[in-house]
């Protein structure tokens, strides 16, 4: 009889919770055991309300009260007393969860890092696959794209800006959202698509409508992504986080949802798999790590890496380490990086107490979780920013957070310097070794020559004989390269056919005036990938002098002495004039006559 009283008050609030809430309802996680605690106490609580009406007080002729009690009421004691259980267990996991209770579990969780060299593992870049795109920046192409689309504007707002490779090419992916509940409403097949902006050129931005998408983090109904997953694709007894828009090679989107585990009672998540979710369809996967597609870049949440490495710090000697012996924390921020085809989380180390200065670096496979530490001392990211900010005070420019590269053999910072638009202005490099040591410019290249020039001045020089290269030839082929706002000039000599030497367009004027078969000189860097930076240029073709000089009379020829047997007659160079921009190969004779005819217009 009870069961049956109480079983009308309860079915509907559970049915609601888990419709409009889509909560986890495994008691093995913490949000499960809230979850399941909230709807008994929902239950109790409204049950008890309606038993209120079983309750008689009554008095008798002597004025004595008496007070009786139905049975339904009676049972709802223990309901109370069960409540009181739960909420105590509860409350005890979660105390018992503790670092207190168990540091090594939270110390051990990211594993021993294995000690590595930094340009051993992290690969050169070449120029124009450095990143210069970060999030704001990919937000606000993104916007503008959507606002090249008239009434596209109204109809969508801009998702969670995700980086990720696609077919090789570093993107960041934007999904677009339904932008209200009418918006939604008028559209039920999906939202328009999503955008494509390249991470290393600001000019190439694609709106995608090929795709729609229907299920969303902030759709509606059965249409939300979380509540679809939940209730719909098995994930009501899942933890489940980090909801990532991703493509695959062929432009499907897809939501990449981490699944994982607890391992110590309610703490310690360990990300076990993904679920895969069509973004149109709604059809949904669930892959562990060792199965994942090939497409999929990333599994571990940058929250949990983040954690773990802060973790292992602090309890490195315990939990009472109240001196801070060998105590570490990341720096302020990370970034994630592609070395090679695989995603990293890179972020510095610093000692508990000091804010500027890093004794590390941390590189985690955001896939494998294998941790990578490099062991050198240098400035922290935050550091770095306010140098390169220092530079160009006058501007008052902001830098990005920066990416570290290997730049000749050396880990440099590599960071964009934007105005108060949010728009990129010049670049950046500084040195980790030395953060006063900073290279700035308009363009990556100009940018890069300044901070070498910087360095070779310096103790940390880079620009020595070791590093520094000259190449003399004719030109094969040559050929310019719009990248974003610059030019660059790619070129190979005929001796040297196996290498690419890029040229920057504000290096020298002669650049867009040189053609095949013309012979010059490069200085140049080595990166070992084939792909040369030239530092100098010089036309060997071609000979600048002042106005000055053009101008001025020749001076009257200097009397040869008289010829004796054995003399040597000058060569046609000792007779050389000067006209302008002269051809060296010129025969000397016609220089000679073009000297005495400057000579006699002067006069």
């Amino acid at each position: 009889k009870n069961k049956a009283t109480l079983k009308p008050c309860s079915d509907p609030v559970f049915a609601v919770m888990i419709i409009v809430k889509g909560p986890n309802l495994n008691p093995l996680y913490s949000d499960g055991a809230f979850a399941w605690c909230f709807i008994f106490s929902a239950y109790v609580v409204l049950n008890f309300l309606i038993g209120l009406g079983g309750i008689r007080i009554t008095t008798d002729q002597a004025s004595h009260m008496s007070v009786s009690v139905d049975k339904n009421v009676k049972g709802i004691k223990t309901g109370f007393t069960l409540l009181i259980i739960f909420w105590v267990l509860y409350f005890a996991a979660t105390v018992i969860s503790m670092p207190l209770f168990n540091y090594k579990a939270y110390r051990d969780q990211l594993g021993q890092p294995e000690i590595s060299e930094f340009t051993d593992t992290v690969q050169p870049l070449a120029l124009n696959q450095l990143p210069v795109v970060d999030k704001a920046l990919a937000r606000e192409l993104a916007d503008k794209k959507v606002g090249e689309n008239p009434g596209l504007g109204s109809q969508v707002v801009l998702g969670t800006p995700v980086i990720q490779k696609v077919n090789d090419k570093l993107v960041w992916v934007v999904p677009l959202e339904h932008s209200g509940f009418f918006k939604w409403l008028k559209n039920l097949d999906g939202s328009a698509g999503y955008i494509v902006v390249s991470a290393t050129d600001v000019s190439d931005v694609d709106l995608v409508t090929d795709h729609k998408i229907k299920y969303q983090e902030n759709a509606y109904l059965l249409d939300d992504l979380n509540r679809h997953v939940r209730l719909f694709e098995g994930g009501l007894f899942r933890g489940m986080t980090d909801y990532s828009f991703e493509l695959d090679d062929d432009g499907v989107p897809y939501w990449v949802i981490t699944t994982y585990k607890n391992r110590w009672l309610f703490s310690l998540p360990e990300a076990s798999g993904v679920a895969i979710v069509n973004a149109t369809t709604g059809e949904t996967n669930y892959y562990d790590i060792d199965h994942l597609p090939e497409w999929v870049d990333r599994v571990q949440p940058e929250a949990f890496i983040m954690q773990q490495i802060q973790n292992q710090g602090a309890y490195v000697h315990g939990i009472f380490n109240f001196s801070n012996q060998d105590k570490f924390r990341t720096s302020q921020g990370n970034i994630i990086v592609y070395n090679g085809s695989d995603c990293y989380l890179f972020t510095g180390l610093t000692s508990v107490g000091s804010d500027e200065s890093a004794i590390g670096f941390i590189m985690v496979d955001m896939v494998t979780k294998e941790p990578k530490m490099y062991q050198m001392s240098g400035a922290t990211e935050m550091a770095a920013q306010q140098s390169a900010q220092g530079k160009v005070q006058q501007y008052g420019y902001t830098a990005s957070f920066p990416m570290i590269i290997n730049l000749d053999g050396k880990a440099t910072y590599f960071m964009t310097l934007k105005d108060r638009a949010g728009l990129i202005k010049q670049y950046a490099f500084v040195s980790v070794s030395n953060y006063t040591n900073v290279g700035t410019g308009e363009t990556i290249d100009s940018a890069l020559r300044n901070f070498r020039q910087v360095m070779g001045s310096s103790n940390d020089g880079i620009i020595t004989g070791q590093g520094a290269k000259e190449a003399e030839g004719k030109v094969y082929r040559i050929a310019s390269e719009a990248l974003g706002e610059s030019i660059t000039y790619k070129l190979i000599l005929k001796e040297k056919p196996n290498q690419i030497f890029t040229i920057s367009y504000d290096l020298s004027n002669e650049l867009a005036l040189t053609e095949p078969g013309d012979r010059v000189k490069i200085s140049y860097m080595a990166s070992g990938t084939g792909i040369c930076i030239a530092t100098a240029f010089d036309n060997l073709e071609f000979k600048q002098i002042s106005e000055d000089e053009e101008t001025a009379p020749a001076e009257p020829p200097v009397p040869l002495p008289p010829s004796s047997p054995g003399s040597e007659v000058p060569d046609g160079d000792e007779a050389e004039g000067s006209s302008g921009i002269q051809n060296r190969d010129e025969p000397a004779a016609a220089e000679s006559s073009e000297a005495m005819e400057s000579g006699n217009s002067a006069e």
